[in-house]
């Protein structure tokens, strides 16, 4: 990271601000970041990654990667690999401290042995459905469990039972002791382990006992020596029973923030839903370009330096909001536009033969590489009597307002010359525009004394143009809020039918070298981005974003 990526001034940072200049914490500031590998990272992560790392780093302090696994029937080791990656990716720097709630189970086992001799804590032999219907509501008191008064004794040897395996799964849970009657839902005698006979994917089946998220989560912070536990707004209601365990426990109480999380229009940021269009085949998996996941937005073409400066104009706030996704396209763009080379490619062939061009020539122009990075050079494009050009770039008869190819008109072709259309040849049995017919003017060579036309068109050279397939991707929603579906409706009720669109184009030469993840602008077409081979080793491009800026123009009608 650098000084451009760490968090504007925010609540948080005026809070840790204000501890350290009362000595809260001797100053020291230590942020952990604690996703669950039961699923990829999304971009909603993205911005507490950006919160978590970048205020440790502000104020000379560390941060965590720790995996909150507590749950293995939805873990996997392959979950764990994919957050890993992404977080590296993001340039996150957390100094070799990968950590796992499961690395203290032991700890919070005694932990909860020592509740239980408090008397805090007892076994409950009611159902998770019992339990639900006895918990109350936000007007009514729950009901104690007929467990609540068992002795200190029995709970001991129930809950060494149950970690000894002794029961089935469901048939006995452990929860806090707390109060029936508070108005917090959270503190009605929460459960705090639950029994799940299922292989764990680091501690095999040595535990058949796993803790709830809200036993685990402040404890795991206490152990680490976490001052600052920043969470999203959902868990400012878990904060008193956070503070309850610790305060019990008598241990190292750091202080839980909540702040705001990313919501997107046009996406959902659902772990539960993301995996149900992995699961169904809606998406070709988790890094499927079309996805807001952190590997797919890699494999689409964002650059890491894009989802940071997108993640830090957000702002930290207590009051959840949506953010057009056309503003992360801005960022992504934004950082394109000093990094990305340019190319020619064109996504839609339609021949164009100079016929006063000679046969057999073929003769190099030289191209920019980045026009706002001078360092990057320039590149020899082919240029030849059979060029390619985009069918949309001609028009047999043009609309008003259309200054591109047309029969009588000239264009210029990108650092070549200017042309001038005088013939069309058509399918003769469906009337389809086969070829463009032009001459050349051989004393308007670009970078020469020329005259002046109103457009500018892009081209390759069709002998030594590059076969590509081009993915084109929009929006995976055809609904601001997918989220918001009407009851009884399935959120993937509106996913976009057109949300992918295959094309086969022609590329320039210099495109051979790409490799998987190198990004490039396509002239007047957009950002794209190498992907994998085909079966057929054709050459696969994704496109990023477009060139068109629409987050400028929704700041604009505001």
């Amino acid at each position: 990271m650098n000084d451009l990526d760490l968090p504007a001034s925010n609540f948080i940072r005026d809070l840790i601000l204000s501890d350290n200049a009362n000595g809260k914490y001797n100053g020291h500031v230590h942020t952990r970041f604690p996703p669950e590998p039961n699923g990829y990272l999304h971009v909603g992560h993205a911005k507490s990654i950006m919160l978590n790392f970048g205020l440790a780093e502000e104020f000379g302090g560390k941060c965590n990667l720790r995996f909150d696994d507590t749950n293995p029937a939805k873990e996997e080791t392959e979950y764990v690999e994919s957050i890993v990656e992404d977080v590296k990716w993001l340039g996150a720097d957390f100094g070799g401290r990968l950590l796992y709630a499961s690395n203290y189970f032991q700890q919070l086992y005694d932990w909860a042995v020592e509740l239980i001799k408090k008397g805090k804590a007892f076994v409950c032999d009611l159902t998770s459905e019992q339990v639900r219907q006895t918990r109350g509501t936000l007007t009514e008191p729950g009901q104690n469990s007929p467990y609540r008064d068992r002795s200190v004794e029995e709970n001991l040897d129930l809950f060494a039972r149950m970690k000894a395996g002794e029961f089935p799964d469901g048939s006995r849970t452990l929860r806090a002791k707390i109060d029936m009657a508070s108005p917090n839902l959270n503190l009605r005698d929460p459960v705090m382990y639950r029994i799940l006979h299922a292989d764990h994917h680091r501690t095999g089946n040595h535990w058949c006992i796993y803790p709830m998220y809200d036993w685990a989560h402040g404890q795991c912070d206490s152990i680490e020596g976490i001052t600052h536990s920043i969470c999203t707004l959902e868990f400012e209601d878990h904060r008193p029973l956070y503070d309850w365990f610790l305060e019990q426990l008598g241990v190292f109480h750091p202080q839980q923030i909540e702040f705001d999380r990313l919501n997107l229009t046009y996406t959902v940021l659902s772990k539960r839903k993301l995996l149900q269009l992995v699961e169904q085949g809606v998406m070709e998996g988790w890094d499927d370009p079309r996805m807001p996941t952190i590997s797919g937005m890699r494999r689409r073409g964002y650059s890491p330096q894009g989802l940071r400066h997108f993640a830090r104009s957000l702002g930290v706030s207590k009051t959840n909001g949506i953010t057009e996704f056309e503003k992360l396209e801005y960022y992504i763009r934004e950082d394109l536009n000093r990094t990305a080379l340019r190319v020619m490619a064109v996504l839609r062939p339609l021949k164009l033969v100079l016929t006063n061009y000679p046969e057999g020539q073929v003769e190099f122009v030289e191209a920019v590489n980045n026009p706002e990075d001078a360092g990057a050079g320039t590149r020899s494009l082919p240029f030849s009597r059979e060029l390619w050009i985009e069918q949309d770039d001609f028009r047999e008869t043009p609309p008003k307002g259309y200054y591109r190819l047309y029969p009588g008109n000239e264009v210029r072709l990108r650092y070549g010359y200017i042309i001038k259309c005088h013939d069309v040849v058509k399918d003769p049995a469906t009337g389809e525009i086969k070829e463009v017919h032009c001459t050349y003017d051989p004393q308007t060579r670009s970078g020469q004394q020329t005259r002046k036309v109103k457009s500018t068109i892009h081209w390759v050279s069709a002998a030594e143009a590059l076969p590509v397939e081009v993915r084109l991707y929009e929006k995976l929603f055809t609904v601001e809020n997918p989220n918001e579906s009407p009851e009884g409706a399935d959120f993937t009720t509106y996913l976009n039918p057109k949300s992918l669109e295959i094309v086969h184009g022609k590329a320039e030469p210099s495109l051979a070298k790409a490799q998987p993840g190198d990004r490039y602008q396509f002239e007047r077409l957009g950002y794209f981005c190498a992907d994998k081979l085909t079966d057929a080793g054709r050459l696969v491009f994704n496109r990023t974003v477009e060139l068109r800026d629409t987050w400028a123009k929704i700041q604009k009608q505001r």
